[in-house]
């Protein structure tokens, strides 16, 4: 497995991340072990969690995630042996069991979010801190264009970084990324430590994936010029891009278990018929519609790492193994032509 160093910071992690968004709602404690053990052994040292998952995301279940991370650390000792990243929930209407709702980016929200996650992980520093979507109105999840008019006060990016930058020099983080963000929110974190004499951004935590190429149209610039490493989460588009759902539409999976409202940009007309259209390319290539997923997006050139997940050892498997694939220029022309006539339908 290859690795790479994050960004501008002294994170070295593997091309390839864990993603654990599954422990503690569609895996249960053993089955997150078996996991984070497997991952190990095939060279994965990179593992990404938030205080907000499981998902989908609820009260009585918020936290396990981290909790069953905490357990394993504790059993395996083996928290030296990897690069662990977690996240601070933002604004959120739908969530208030996180600090009763307080969840702005702000100086004591981010102080006491670190020292949960601390606590439920079992470790006394965090690698990788990554703030989970911005504190301002911003086009994420879904919305396509900025929309001035869903403006709301919110913390100043200035604040958030003066408080991680106190936690970077407590000790209790080593390095910070965001997360669902714009190019402007990076050029301005990076302004904004410059500014401060305060830590730069080594990452940023984004959709990346066949049917969501948005990174392409600017942000690769971005983070290029301000050495900023994509880690390209959803690569298989919450299981669309397997091709499950395009055999059949009630294939057990997040978009079956889950409610349609959780996450509506993945049922889209047009991302069921791109899925079906990338799922016959693959196919007709001697491939699974999973491996021309992950090939596609582990050979990019601005991915730093792209998170996996999997709710199964065979899963994970196949999800490592298509590291190995190697896409013809052929196939390369094949995922253009299909992404020239349907345009990021999932953005």
């Amino acid at each position: 497995m290859q690795t790479t160093h994050l960004g501008n910071s002294d994170l070295k992690v593997s091309k390839i991340c864990l993603g654990t968004m599954t422990f503690g709602e569609q895996n249960t404690e053993a089955e997150a072990h078996s996991q984070l053990d497997y991952a190990l052994e095939r060279g994965i040292n990179f593992i990404d969690t938030a205080e907000m998952y499981p998902v989908m995301p609820r009260a009585e279940t918020q936290g396990k995630t981290e909790q069953y991370i905490g357990s394993w650390l504790k059993k395996s000792g083996k928290r030296r042996d990897i690069i662990l990243a977690t996240k601070v929930a933002g604004p959120a209407r739908g969530m208030q069991w996180i600090r009763q709702g307080q969840n702005d980016l702000n100086a004591a929200n981010i102080r006491a979010a670190v020292d949960a996650s601390l606590k439920r992980l079992q470790t006394d520093y965090i690698d990788l801190y990554q703030l989970h979507w911005p504190s301002r109105n911003a086009p994420i999840f879904g919305q396509k264009q900025f929309d001035p008019a869903l403006e709301r006060p919110h913390t100043a990016i200035a604040e958030t970084l003066s408080v991680l930058d106190e936690l970077v020099k407590a000790g209790k983080i080593r390095a910070i990324g965001v997360s669902n963000e714009t190019s402007w929110g990076v050029s301005e974190f990076i302004h904004q430590a410059e500014k401060l004499q305060a830590p730069r951004i080594a990452s940023i935590q984004n959709a990346y994936h066949l049917m969501n190429r948005a990174f392409e149209q600017g942000l690769d610039e971005t983070c290029f010029r301000d050495n900023v490493g994509l880690l390209a989460y959803s690569p298989l588009a919450f299981g669309q891009l397997t091709g499950k759902y395009a055999d059949d539409l009630n294939a057990h999976g997040r978009l079956t278990l889950f409610p349609p409202s959780w996450s509506p940009r993945y049922t889209r007309p047009l991302v069921l018929e791109t899925a079906k259209r990338y799922a016959d390319l693959a196919r007709a290539n001697g491939l699974t519609p999973t491996q021309l997923a992950l090939a596609w997006c582990y050979s990019r050139w601005f991915v730093a790492s792209t998170i996996i997940g999997a709710t199964s050892l065979k899963q994970l498997k196949e999800n490592i193994d298509a590291y190995e694939v190697k896409l013809s220029d052929e196939l390369i022309a094949g995922i253009e032509k299909i992404h020239a006539e349907s345009h990021n339908p999932a953005q």
